[in-house]
């Protein structure tokens, strides 16, 4: 089903000279069920004839279903029966992805953000170059919409994460490594063929997940710490993601020059690195961390351990606990937070490193430490910022786009 070429009226207006009303009932029937055309009216405020109007526009162009009347479905009720619209949530798909430096995870979701399919593949990382990994995502993409039963033409808007910074236009700057080139390689270009395709930076879409559904929901500022095994944060102040010219807020390069932290290094790299110490020189002799076998002695392991009580991986995590508290630290500083919340896959097990940075967060500073709290929505808190941003997307320019491809544009 291709939502571009199945409904053969003629286009709605421009959004040059497009009826405000349009947009008005179509936000409306968005975020609602089942409605009549007078509970349109009344959450719209506009006249009868004009809701009206907009409902039947919508319903011609097949964003809307006209459902059966209250007489019909056997409501009965006297006097003439009210006519009951809803979304057609099935006239078209919206994606999300999350395109890490190592895991891929594509979901594809009706307009209502149901999902109908996800995908999940493994980057090789000795073939971490921008043709290879633009065509992973393509694949994936692909694959996560032929699950649903779907096609690229069916799609209204995606949204890919990528683990560097992005611009505005979905770009992202040099790096001297050429490392975010590979990460976004002009993947904005790549996604063409959608009528809506952003590209984020993966941490600002942990922000968007967090406080539409996570741990920051109300909260007007906010820091999502991407701290796994590298740092990222996604940046909210006064109800706004923070950007900056190249799409750079958030970067933490700049914690290699912070004493205490020392480089942007994640709290799961951090953790597996003094733990792979604590064996090496002893310290971690009588305990259960000298009883893993090296290669599965990963942040997990040793945080599942502290949580058992074992005495060499509660002081691991302790120490990590007094980076992330610098962490935080730093960042209330810059950019006074309410709340920072430790997202991703770390925020798992990650609960007494929290609770030691909760400890050790200094009391000296000018500014009230912010609180710190984790995140409920795991490894999958990038995908579902990008669901989360695709629906925005969606609902903002959907009849901007819908009635151009509408028209064969």
């Amino acid at each position: 089903m291709d939502w571009r070429g199945q409904y053969p009226t003629p286009p709605l207006p421009s959004p040059a000279n497009r009826p405000a009303s349009h947009d008005a009932v179509l936000a409306f029937a968005w975020t609602t069920g089942e409605f009549t055309a007078t509970e349109a009216m009344q959450a719209t405020g506009l006249t009868r004839s004009t809701a009206i109007d907009a409902l039947d526009a919508l319903t011609r162009l097949g964003l809307l279903r006209e459902l059966p009347n209250a007489r019909l479905a056997g409501d009965y009720r006297k006097g003439r029966p009210a006519r009951r619209f809803a979304l057609r949530d099935d006239a078209a798909v919206l994606v999300g992805v999350d395109a890490g430096h190592v895991h891929l995870t594509a979901v594809v979701t009706d307009l209502r953000s149901r999902p109908l399919a996800t995908y999940r593949a493994t980057q090789v990382l000795d073939e971490d170059d921008a043709a290879a990994r633009s065509a992973l995502i393509a694949a994936g993409v692909d694959r996560a919409l032929s699950d649903a039963g779907r096609t690229r033409g069916d799609v209204l808007a995606i949204t890919v994460g990528v683990p560097a910074p992005v611009n505005v236009h979905g770009r992202s700057p040099r790096h001297p490594t050429g490392f975010w080139e590979r990460m976004n390689p002009d993947l904005v270009e790549a996604l063409g063929w959608a009528p809506i395709a952003h590209v984020e930076n993966d941490a600002s879409l942990a922000a968007v997940a967090e406080g539409t559904v996570g741990a920051a929901i109300g909260c007007r500022d906010y820091i999502a710490l991407l701290a796994g095994a590298r740092l990222g944060a996604g940046v909210v102040v006064d109800g706004v993601l923070l950007r900056g010219r190249h799409g750079g807020v958030g970067e933490m390069v700049a914690f290699d020059h912070v004493e205490g932290v020392g480089s942007a290094a994640g709290l799961g790299e951090r953790a597996e690195l003094l733990a792979a110490e604590a064996v090496a020189d002893g310290t971690a002799a009588g305990s259960a961390l000298a009883a893993v076998e090296p290669d599965r002695l990963d942040a997990r392991a040793v945080l599942e351990l502290a949580s058992q009580g074992d005495e060499a991986a509660r002081t691991i995590a302790e120490q990590v606990g007094a980076v992330l508290a610098r962490i935080v630290s730093v960042l209330g500083s810059m950019f006074d937070p309410q709340r920072v919340v430790i997202s991703g896959g770390i925020s798992a097990g990650v609960e007494d490193v929290v609770a030691a940075a909760r400890r050790l967060l200094p009391t000296d500073l000018d500014l009230p430490a912010p609180e710190l709290v984790v995140s409920p929505l795991g490894a999958d808190v990038v995908v579902t910022g990008a669901v989360a941003a695709a629906s925005a997307a969606a609902r903002a320019r959907a009849l901007d786009v819908w009635p151009l491809a509408d028209a064969g544009s």
